[in-house]
């Protein structure tokens, strides 16, 4: 290195070192408040090299452009709800409403019902209501169906149906609002509940699970969910349970009338022996769900006569629980919304693991839609087990190859060494970024380190070429060109690669395309930046090195 310090000290390859030392600790050091420090491995691998299932679920719904008599629906929804066949629309224009009702009723139940502002005569039975006909369609679709709707935006009243249903099943229930599906009509769903879907299933699914899930949707109406270490069986009970709580109130008899879904849960608790050793979980409304309890309770009398006026709780659309509410309940709930409740579901060891699996979905809270199998598959653990040995031993291989190839060409410890321990290091990096970034290493992913070992081996020979172009270590200041040369080189063939991986990454829905680029493009990243870079101060050093022993040996 001409008088220089020596190359083991230079920023690049203590940069290296550093980098090497960070991966290897990320890859078998781990800490937990539980269990403190851990040595072990902290690879995580996917269902090719760990076993487990796949399953390919799609959301059902329905997109659709509809119509309707805004008065008509007002009649048809208000004769249902104030239990009045007599209900006469008056004048329907515009933004507002106003209808007849042969019984009495208040500005307060009205506005409960959530058809918008209302105005109520003195005498309870003439309502003007202040809204629009987007709205009236969106709660009369909602109702007739018992399903979310949402509704679109935009120059043609669309809206999101979150529930299966054909284009004719729509337009019959419609038909008594004189209402109809104006094409076109699509099966599926939005891309933003597509994403809301894939969010919430990831939080259901990932804390109880053996290790990490992937969920990779595919296109706007599917979503590909990698269950490592999962059996079939136990994947369909996960995934395909939508866990939609819904709590409904007693009207009269056995008539019912939803009053919240899940997704006006704030807070779980942990399952928990209640009143009589009987297993319970607690959970806490948000300030809307209090509000829409609350307005429920009062308009169908719970707060009077609770014992004719359960509270029905339902878990996709099983019967979980129900009781009146208490008195001291009856008393707060008429004056402030309450806001802490507590599901019972028995006592036992089958009650205990009825509140576990309601805990899970209470927590994960309902899936915007529901979702059925579309495709599905099992890799046994032995299987996957021997995947992985195979992997192991085609990696050993490929780095055996290498350094034949390596040592046919050069025949010279003070290159042969380097380069393979160059190479040998940034599979250790990348390792280590797959632990850091949480990626799961699966077939795809090890052929993408495999690829990148095999271009980061071009790389190096690329440099050790340069550097040796006149067949001796040149002087610092020719070999400093050369290599800015072999990095012109370099820096081109990466930015090939990076523009060829990228479109995998945007536009591929698959996961194991997807694992394949990310580790490919991570590889070239930490090949590029930091071992090349190291590689050629150490070759320096080293040949530099070599030379000058040669030098004495002959003296």
């Amino acid at each position: 290195m001409n008088g220089e310090e020596p190359f083991y000290k230079n920023r690049r390859v203590l940069l290296l070192a550093a980098v090497i030392l960070g991966s290897v600790a990320a890859i078998m050091v781990s800490y937990s408040s539980d269990d403190g420090l851990r040595i072990g491995n902290n690879l995580k691998y996917g269902l090719d090299l760990d076993g487990g299932s796949w399953l390919q679920v799609q959301l059902q719904g329905a997109i659709a452009q509809v119509d309707a008599d805004p008065g008509k629906i007002i009649q048809a929804e208000f004769a249902r709800l104030l239990d009045d066949q007599r209900v006469r629309v008056e004048n329907a224009s515009g933004a507002s409403v106003t209808f007849i009702t042969s019984k009495q009723t208040t500005q307060k139940t009205i506005d409960s019902l959530g058809f918008g502002a209302s105005a109520v005569s003195d005498d309870g039975m003439r309502v003007t209501l202040q809204t629009n006909k987007e709205l009236f369609i969106q709660k009369y679709l909602k109702n007739a169906l018992n399903a979310d709707v949402k509704y679109i935006p935009g120059r043609f009243p669309t809206y999101e149906i979150r529930k299966e249903v054909t284009e004719e099943s729509l337009n019959a229930i419609l038909q008594p609002v004189d209402g109809k599906v104006v094409p076109p009509f699509r099966a599926g769903v939005t891309k933003e509940t597509r994403d809301e879907t894939k969010k919430r299933l990831e939080n259901k699914l990932n804390p109880v699970a053996l290790k990490q899930i992937t969920i990779t949707p595919i296109g706007d109406n599917y979503l590909l969910i990698d269950l490592p270490g999962v059996s079939i069986e136990e994947a369909r009970k996960l995934a395909l349970t939508p866990g939609k709580f819904e709590i409904r109130i007693q009207v009269k008899g056995n008539e019912t009338e939803h009053v919240l879904y899940g997704d006006m849960i704030s807070g779980v608790g942990v399952p928990q022996k209640e009143k009589r050793d009987a297993w319970g979980v607690s959970f806490e409304l948000t300030d809307e769900g209090a509000s829409v309890l609350r307005d429920a309770a009062i308009q169908y009398g719970a707060v009077k006569d609770p014992d004719a006026h359960h509270l029905f709780m339902y878990l996709d659309g099983q019967y979980v629980y129900d009781a009146a509410l208490t008195p001291e309940l009856a008393r707060n709930i008429n004056t402030i919304p309450v806001k802490g409740m507590t599901a019972t579901t028995g006592g036992g060891e089958a009650g205990q693991e009825r509140a576990k699996e309601l805990q899970l979905h209470l927590r994960a809270g309902a899936l915007p839609v529901q979702v059925k199998e579309a495709g599905s598959g099992e890799v046994p653990a032995p299987l996957g087990q021997k995947f992985k040995e195979q992997v192991a031993i085609a990696g050993l291989i490929a780095l055996l190859l290498v350094a034949i190839v390596v040592g046919l060409r050069y025949r010279q410890p003070s290159i042969i060494i380097p380069m393979l321990s160059t190479s040998f290091s940034e599979v250790i990096m990348i390792l280590g970024f797959a632990v850091i970034s949480g990626l799961q290493l699966d077939l795809a992913t090890i052929a993408g380190m495999i690829a990148v070992i095999g271009t980061g081996v071009d790389h190096l020979i690329i440099i050790t070429d340069e550097a040796l172009a006149g067949g001796a270590m040149p002087p610092d200041k020719v070999y400093k060109s050369r290599i800015a040369k072999a990095f012109s080189i370099i820096f081109a063939a990466a930015a090939t690669v990076l523009v060829a991986m990228l479109p995998l990454i945007i536009f591929m829905d698959s996961s194991a395309l997807r694992g394949f680029a990310e580790i490919t493009i991570a590889g070239v990243f930490i090949g590029v930046f930091i071992a090349r870079p190291a590689y050629a101060v150490i070759i320096q050093g080293m040949l530099t090195k070599a030379t000058d022993q040669k030098y004495v040996d002959e003296d």
